[in-house]
């Protein structure tokens, strides 16, 4: 029996801003709506729905929205669905809904992921902060050594590459320089970017987590986005490019203090290569998760685009990354620069990229293999995407 093959047809995104005041379910409906225009689906052809990580009732923030209030709200017949965090980073969610349409448990579903963060912040007597009494869970193993913030655990990793393999923080810095200008010319960018970020200002700006200044981490965003996965014999149902799934990955590594030796993206990138023929030669563009600016380097080493250790040198200087460069990396901006979307604004990117949609800030040439990622601490998730 030939494989059956998992695609990303329809793409869709909300407004992005800060502090939006257009409730977190509308946004998803808005995202939802945009990629059903795209894929020329309609909601009674949709029969799933996945998302990362559910609502999430104690931070609301976070995750205002779930798998089930959708299909309320959308009055969707829905066959397949989940909605949680147990699982690998963000973009297992695609993962999960590309092996449901293979194994023929639906034909089209809506994965989103809603962030309303910002939001929330300004509004907290509609969103209550999380406030808990005890620590339990994963945060028992950090939280009393105040190390509250994913930065926390990321920087460590950041400065063991300082101390071993020599990585300056001008070489760091190109993660967030890169971001900025590509974001400058995203028109979705325009709330979260608003002028140039200079090599004296990164240097210039207070430390959060050493080495981590404030533009090596990703700003609070409000927004929806949307992808929708559809069975390899649904395909005659849509009018857009499909976009292949080729080969996903994905590892959940323990979050106690006494971590792992390497973060979750290195075992995750190498598990990616076996699945598939395509090689890291083979990619025209990758879109890496950036909540912290290291995480891209560790991407790059951990995909086997370079060797462990070498990550800062092949982006030293910027212009291999650039998107005029041999390999173009985050070029809607990344969340550095366009705003947390949370990892699904990779995914919707690269599928943009591969399309060639992506206006002012599409690549050259004629791109047709990317690579998305989400996560890359103690969890991580890969995406192999092609267009056939």
């Amino acid at each position: 029996m030939a494989e059956k093959h998992a695609y990303i047809t329809g793409v869709g995104q909300s407004e992005v801003g800060v502090r939006l005041t257009r409730s977190p379910l509308l946004l998803t409906v808005d995202a939802v709506r945009d990629a059903l225009d795209e894929a020329g689906l309609t909601i009674e052809q949709i029969d799933g729905v996945a998302t990362y990580p559910g609502k999430a009732s104690g931070y609301l923030g976070f995750s205002p929205v779930g798998s089930d209030e959708l299909i309320e709200a959308l009055g969707i017949k829905s066959k397949w669905h989940l909605g949680g965090m147990e699982m690998g980073a963000q973009l297992s969610a695609i993962q999960a809904a590309a092996l449901a349409v293979q194994a023929g448990l639906a034909r089209h579903v809506v994965c989103f992921r809603t962030v309303y963060e910002a939001a929330a912040l300004a509004r907290p007597d509609e969103y209550p902060p999380l406030r808990r009494e005890t620590v339990d869970g994963p945060s028992q193993w950090t939280a009393p050594f105040f190390a509250i913030s994913a930065g926390n655990w990321i920087a460590q990793y950041a400065t063991r590459h300082m101390k071993r393999y020599g990585m300056t923080r001008e070489q760091l810095a190109q993660v967030a320089l890169n971001a900025h200008r590509n974001a400058a010319i995203n028109p979705k960018a325009r709330a979260i970017v608003k002028e140039p970020l200079t090599l004296d200002k990164y240097m210039s700006a207070r430390l959060i987590s050493t080495p981590f200044c404030l533009y090596d981490c990703d700003r609070f965003t409000d927004c929806s986005t949307v992808v929708i996965v559809s069975a390899q014999d649904a395909l005659d149902e849509v009018r857009c490019t499909p976009i292949r799934i080729v080969a996903t990955s994905g590892s959940v590594d323990r979050y106690s203090w006494d971590q792992v030796e390497w973060p979750a993206s290195y075992e995750t990138g190498a598990d990616l290569w076996k699945r598939t023929d395509y090689k890291p030669k083979d990619v025209d563009t990758i879109q890496f998760y950036d909540g912290f600016a290291f995480l891209p380097i560790t991407w790059l080493e951990g995909l086997g685009f370079v060797g462990k250790g070498e990550g800062h040198r092949f982006i030293e200087g910027g212009t291999r990354i650039a998107r005029d460069g041999e390999l173009p990396m985050n070029t809607h901006g990344g969340q550095l620069g366009a705003g947390r979307m949370h990892g699904f604004g990779f995914a919707h990117e690269a599928v943009t990229q591969l399309r060639g949609s992506g206006g002012a800030r599409q690549i050259p040439g004629d791109p047709k293999v990317a690579v998305a990622t989400s996560g890359g601490g103690p969890m991580a998730a890969a995406l192999l995407l092609a267009r056939d």
